[in-house]
């Protein structure tokens, strides 16, 4: 088995080395023809302008092609914001589109070996990997060293890979023209799927898909015979695939709006934008479906689930980001920060977050049916700052390049506007919670350990508290990894749910569950 392994660590390292090494590769050529066909009709004529200095200029690296377009670009955009001509600044950036079209490789030529030899190898890799983890292992997690390692322990290994995580997102969000050749390599892909040439963000579904079934598989070994673990990594695993992946990019292909319809806002927070409502509005019936759906399943869905079944029901069945952390950020759930002080500013952070998509929320609407005569562009201006501070930077780069250094949980724990919508409804009107036996704790520490979440679940146990608290998202793993079987995850009466003893910590009283 051993042998195994290690072939699939290098077909992984082999796959994830060409997946790496796939932008650096090809050549780029600009002509005219290429402008006029990736470029908006109101630009075309001042592109066709702007990039004649470049045409036909053979360039070796996409560093020297975006170099030469920006400076291009650049110094058209520079000249007229300088003597104040905004109206004729063009705004839209065309150099990930020019830079496709621009583009010419082996791996354009041929995207099916090469996505072979990338994220084949590498999804190839990772399951001749974890298959055979834990088979000679006994049922039920202990820490097993997990302090000790090099990976998971903040090591250099763990190190390494948050760093590649966090430059990886960076490109992404902010640089995708640096990534032509690998979203070129998905193009048949996409076509298949809606019919449509693939973006960054159709490479970025596929990996995350890939990564969460193969990270899932994992889970299935690592948790075997506890039927709530493998339920639940089933669960993430077919609401990404079919959800957020095929079923977007199917509707796409039939001609009508792109949609998850496990998104919830204020998680999806464009949801109310104007070109999102627009979209519905012009999709016929199954685009007022969409509207009314989504709509439904924010003022109905959330709070008659949460009543019933806990923030688990989205937090740890459903969500994308959940299924993220769940599976690729497991081996990390043991570096959750579980101080008062981390705990305090959670708090702060995640109900702020949600404040602030509420009142952007509420800005966008009322500028909406105002025909945006309220706060003219300043709605846009949030926007924009709100889905680069939040929906980019935080989500994206902290919230899964974080996972070596923080834990797996740092987006759902101090950002998503979502769980804390669900966690105020879970704390104060729900029937799930934890429930604990004191005499039956031996204090092992396995519970605290991999809570996720950051919560010290051993300091309940031992005093035999239920576990109410609004950050839990049930994802049940203290209990699978208590060796006396003292947690129980539970859905009861409200009564007797929360124990209204304080916490002491030093000289300070806070409520046990606050």
């Amino acid at each position: 088995m051993k042998v195994i392994q290690k072939i699939g660590l290098f077909l992984f390292l082999i796959g994830l080395g060409v997946f790496t090494t796939i932008p650096f590769l090809g050549t780029y050529e600009l002509n005219q023809e290429m402008v006029s066909a990736n470029t908006k009709d109101i630009h075309q004529e001042k592109m066709l302008e702007i990039l004649t200095p470049i045409y036909d200029q053979s360039y070796s690296s996409n560093f020297q092609f975006l170099s030469a377009f920006n400076q291009e670009f650049g110094n058209y955009n520079d000249a007229l914001k300088a003597e104040g001509k905004w109206d004729e600044v063009i705004w839209d950036d065309y150099s990930f589109s020019l830079g496709k079209a621009a583009l010419s490789s082996p791996v354009k030529d041929n995207p099916w070996l090469w996505m072979f030899l990338s994220i084949g190898l590498a999804v190839l890799g990772g399951l001749l990997y974890n298959l055979p983890k834990y088979k000679d292992e006994p049922e039920g997690i202990k820490n097993n060293g997990i302090f000790h390692s090099k990976m998971k322990n903040r090591g250099w290994l763990g190190m390494l890979t948050g760093s590649y995580l966090i430059l990886f997102y960076v490109i992404l969000y902010w640089f995708p023209a640096y990534l032509v050749n690998l979203v070129a390599m998905v193009d048949p892909l996409s076509m298949i799927f809606s019919g449509n040439p693939a973006s960054q963000w159709f490479l970025y579904g596929f990996v995350y898909t890939l990564a969460i079934i193969v990270m899932g598989i994992r889970m299935f070994r690592k948790y075997r015979g506890n039927k709530y673990q493998q339920l639940r990594t089933a669960s993430v695993m077919f609401f990404q695939t079919a959800f957020a992946f095929l079923i977007p990019e199917i509707l796409v292909l039939l001609n009508q709006p792109y949609f998850d319809f496990k998104n919830i806002w204020p998680l999806d927070y464009d949801f109310f934008y104007s070109y999102q409502l627009d979209s519905f509005l012009s999709g016929g019936s199954v685009g007022m479906f969409m509207l009314i759906w989504g709509i439904l399943l924010i003022i109905i869905g959330v709070p008659v689930f949460t009543y019933f079944f806990g923030k688990r029901w989205y937090c740890s069945w459903v969500c994308g980001c959940g299924g993220l952390a769940e599976t690729v950020g497991d081996p990390y759930r043991q570096l959750s920060d579980k101080s008062v002080k981390s705990w305090k500013i959670e708090r702060y952070l995640i109900n702020g977050v949600l404040v602030l998509a509420v009142v952007m929320t509420i800005l966008t609407i009322a500028n909406y049916f105002s025909d945006f005569w309220l706060l003219g562009t300043v709605t846009n201006e949030l926007h924009n700052f709100y889905g680069f501070a939040i929906g980019s930077a935080f989500a994206g780069v902290v919230g899964t390049g974080f996972y070596p250094f923080m834990g797996n949980r740092v987006w759902c724990r101090f950002g998503c506007p979502l769980a804390a919508y669900l966690g105020i409804v879970q704390r104060f009107k729900s029937r799930f919670r934890i429930s604990t036996n004191g005499g039956q704790c031996i204090s092992c520490g396995n519970c605290s350990t991999y809570c996720e979440m950051g919560i010290d679940v051993r300091w309940y146990a031992q005093r035999g508290q239920n576990i109410v608290r609004s950050s839990c998202v049930g994802c049940g793993v203290c209990s699978a990894v208590c060796p006396r079987g003292v947690l129980k995850l539970e859905n009861g009466p409200e009564e007797g749910r929360i124990n209204e003893l304080p916490i002491i910590i030093g000289n300070d009283s806070v409520k046990i569950n606050a």
